[in-house]
């Protein structure tokens, strides 16, 4: 039972239906309409206005000429241009009193730069510019309350930063993680709800709300010292002031950008991936995979430095850059893996298996008077020679590429 909102005999039997285009908008006016519509038809009786103020910050704006002015909507209640109002901030609550309350002039959108209407006091439900001293660090997303001459202060201040504390409790204690940034405190939530769920696990180690300015890139700074691929800022619907941009460019901090929490992770996770590659690359000679060889009696090709034989892989890796050790005749050194062929095509590892054409070079001179026959033969196994450092970096970078098997 559906039908096209415009010709919809019964809007109580039938669900109406708006068409409406992404890429347009169009459509949407309609909807907001048809809401508003069926609401006032509806539900007349539930829809009152009452004396106790409901009232929401929207958004946190610096007016030239007016200082930092706090967008709110004004859904129940009065404000007046007397009363002092108790707001959240980052830092705590702020408790300030109002010098102004303004309006657009009718039939103006109020994100439109003009001149504003004054109000000694405003009736809900309306939009409201409100001014006032201390906002700079209003958080927008959050409840706006009222001092009253009956209300203490201290409870409103605690009521008021009561839903900060629940976000503040999402961020990781250990101090490493990176730093998140949100247009309001609701999409601050949603997007550390997202990073915390199992399949991502991102840790978060500060939050704001609000364009990126410098003083956030010097926070997200701080992991530099610590964990270097978490100075990072993930920017949620916000915009990023030039002087962070040159400060992050400057300080190698990142900041990635996006209206959409998907391709916020989807940049990071690219990022991180490239992170992992580029330390692999640095620690790729001192990371030894764990590898035991055969030698193959029918492929000795060269006998002395560099010495160069066909070898089974009896278990483990065998990687280009491996320091080759003989167990049984006292753990002597032959040299690094300089290189290896399968099938007549170089190749950067073998896995158990493989037969492969290996070249050894020696690194030291002690190394480079080891000779095939003399002081190992085809009876002696190969091995990796494996340090507790190098096991250290396999656990760190590599441990996807190892079995189990591996490790013991």
């Amino acid at each position: 039972n559906v039908a096209l909102y415009w010709e919809n005999p019964d809007i109580k039997s039938y669900v109406s239906i708006v068409p409406t285009s992404a890429i347009t908008g169009e459509g949407i006016p309609d909807i907001l309409n048809l809401l508003v519509t069926l609401t006032q038809q509806m539900m007349v009786e539930r829809l009152m206005h009452t004396e106790y103020l409901q009232c929401t910050v929207l958004e946190v704006k610096q007016i030239e000429g007016l200082g930092t002015t706090i967008d709110v909507i004004l859904i129940n209640g009065t404000l007046r241009e007397t009363d002092t109002i108790v707001v959240c901030g980052l830092g705590g609550p702020i408790v300030t009193p109002v010098r102004a309350l303004l309006t657009p002039h009718p039939m103006r959108e109020m994100r439109v730069k003009g001149s504003y209407l004054h109000h000694k006091e405003i009736e809900a439900a309306q939009g409201v510019k409100i001014c006032a001293n201390d906002l700079e660090g209003a958080l927008a997303g959050t409840p706006l309350f009222v001092l009253g001459p009956e209300d203490d202060e201290e409870d409103l201040k605690d009521e008021v930063v009561s839903d900060v504390q629940s976000i503040l409790g999402q961020v990781d204690k250990s101090g490493e993680g990176v730093c998140v940034q949100a247009s309001t405190l609701g999409s601050l939530e949603a997007l550390l709800e997202f990073l915390k769920s199992p399949d991502v696990r991102i840790p978060v180690s500060g939050i704001s709300i609000g364009p990126v300015h410098k003083r956030d890139v010097m926070k997200a700074s701080i992991m530099l010292e610590r964990k270097k691929e978490y100075a990072v800022i993930l920017a949620f619907d916000v915009d990023v002031s030039r002087e962070a941009r040159e400060m992050a460019k400057e300080l190698d901090i990142k900041i990635f950008t996006a209206d959409i929490i998907y391709h916020l992770f989807d940049q990071f996770t690219a990022y991180m991936k490239k992170v992992k590659e580029d330390r692999k690359k640095e620690v790729a000679l001192d990371a030894t995979f764990p590898c035991v060889l055969k030698i193959l009696p029918t492929c000795i090709f060269n006998k002395k430095d560099p010495i160069v034989l066909g070898v089974e892989v009896l278990g483990g890796i065998a990687k280009v850059g491996s320091p080759l050790c003989v167990p049984t005749q006292d753990f002597v050194e032959i040299g690094r893996i300089a290189s290896l062929e399968k099938n007549h095509k170089a190749v950067d590892k073998a896995y158990v298996g493989d037969s492969v054409a290996m070249k050894v070079n020696s690194t030291t001179a002690l190394e480079a008077s080891r000779m095939y026959g003399r002081h190992f033969d085809h009876t002696d196994e190969l091995v990796s020679r494996i340090s507790r450092h190098s096991i250290d970096l396999l656990k760190e970078n590599y441990r996807d590429e190892l079995t189990k098997e591996d490790w013991q």
